[in-house]
């Protein structure tokens, strides 16, 4: 089994924080009958990423002597899908179905009430401010059956500050809409730690997304990476980022509002809630699976510009450049460069994900020699309280989520 990704590098507009390769393409624009260049654009990458499938299936298969992977979960991220038309959208799940033979039912509506169920997870991000109610009805045509939203802040002033196009309103408006059409598993992503934001602000912003009764949650602190308009900013002076001490107030916040509320906090920066016909339950069925799949070592197929794919001892990692991957797939080539993974990689891999998540480190999935080096490693942090060992797995405490940064490089194999 197999995740899949499909990267959409379009936005109407970039957001000051963000590092992930994407493109402002021209506005659409229909004159003369003639198609616009952002139209022609995503025509273009929709037909690339189409054939790209075709590409790796047949990689795959040589692999998996003649076997096609099956998909454990389909994932289209970004950018912004949910820019693409409902015409590009339809032909990209109808390339997964023909290539990946997932049997969608294309003759019924797919996430009405009583309409085909489907086994798999299958999310789509999407921006608050796109889901329209033609939108939302445009998905009732589509196998989607999860949504991911970067609602990031309820309040209108940071939302400016961070360049996004909606506004706060718009995340619950987008929220209800979903629900009409049948969509039972939304995500939304808050971001906290803004410039000169207090205690009391972040604690608002929880309780609008708790009020929201979505099945998901991801939070994180606000980032600065460098190339970005943010990272310039703090170079210049015009922000500074947020105090350590303020920074683990806002944090615990985190974990105890959304505890209290019913959410499973099962990975470092992510919460799932738990059904309350579920409790007590061991997970939450609306772990993130595709997401998971990262974190516990299952092979996943990155399609599209600026995506990755991890398997069979490699990983590798397409160009970020939406012309020169559309123009290298025309000639029958996927343009991406590969690394062969080693043991020592694997093994600082597996440092760096399953810490990561509420389960940890199994262990016995080690190799003796692995194990034995890791345990000596973690003896100091198992003596200061930051990781513990029971039930054959190696976690990170709740004090030792605050410095994991520094607990994992310190695990790794150099």
């Amino acid at each position: 089994m197999a995740g899949l990704y499909i990267h959409i590098p379009f936005c109407a507009s970039r957001c000051i924080y963000c590092g992930f390769y994407s493109t402002v393409p021209p506005q659409k624009r229909f004159t003369d009958g003639k198609m616009s260049a952002q139209a022609s654009l995503e025509e273009q990458y929709v037909d690339a990423l189409c054939h790209e499938m075709e590409l790796r299936a047949e990689e795959d298969m040589d692999k998996r002597c003649g076997k096609a992977a099956a998909l454990s979960s389909i994932y289209l991220g970004g950018g912004t899908p949910s820019q693409l038309s409902p015409q590009s959208l339809q032909r990209i799940f109808h390339y997964i179905d023909k290539v990946y033979h997932t049997g969608f039912q294309w003759e019924e509506e797919q996430n009405c009430d009583g309409g085909t169920a489907i086994p798999m997870e299958i999310t789509m991000e999407c921006n608050p401010d796109d889901v329209t109610e033609a939108f939302a009805e445009s998905l009732r045509w589509l196998p989607v059956n999860r949504i991911s939203m970067g609602a990031q802040t309820f309040s209108d002033e940071r939302l400016r500050f961070l360049h996004r196009r909606h506004t706060a309103d718009e995340v619950g408006t987008a929220v209800k809409r979903l629900r009409r059409i049948g969509i039972r598993n939304i995500s939304i992503d808050l971001m906290f730690g803004f410039p000169n934001e207090t205690l009391a602000e972040w604690e608002k912003d929880i309780d609008r997304a708790i009020q929201l009764d979505v099945e998901h949650i991801s939070a994180y602190s606000l980032m600065y990476e460098e190339g970005t308009p943010l990272y310039r900013m703090l170079q210049e002076g015009k922000v500074s980022e947020m105090d350590e001490e303020l920074y683990r107030q806002m944090y615990d916040t985190l974990i105890d509002r959304l505890a209290t509320a019913g959410y499973e906090h099962y990975e470092i920066s992510n919460f799932a809630r738990i059904p309350i016909s579920a409790q007590p339950a061991s997970s939450s069925p609306f772990r993130s699976r595709h997401n998971s799949s990262y974190w516990h070592n299952v092979p996943y197929i990155g399609i599209g510009a600026a995506a990755h794919s991890y398997g069979y001892g490699t990983r590798s990692w397409n160009v970020a450049d939406i012309k020169a991957y559309i123009a290298a797939i025309r000639q029958g080539k996927i343009p991406k460069e590969e690394e062969t993974i080693d043991a020592d990689t694997h093994y600082n891999d597996t440092i760096m994900t399953a810490l990561r998540t509420r389960e940890g480190i199994r262990l016995t999935a080690l190799s003796t020699e692995y194990r034995a080096y890791l345990m000596h490693l973690a003896k100091p942090f198992l003596q200061q309280g930051l990781l513990r060992e029971d039930d054959g797995c190696l976690r990170l405490t709740r004090e030792g989520i605050y410095v994991s940064d520094a607990v994992m490089s310190e695990l790794m194999k150099v």
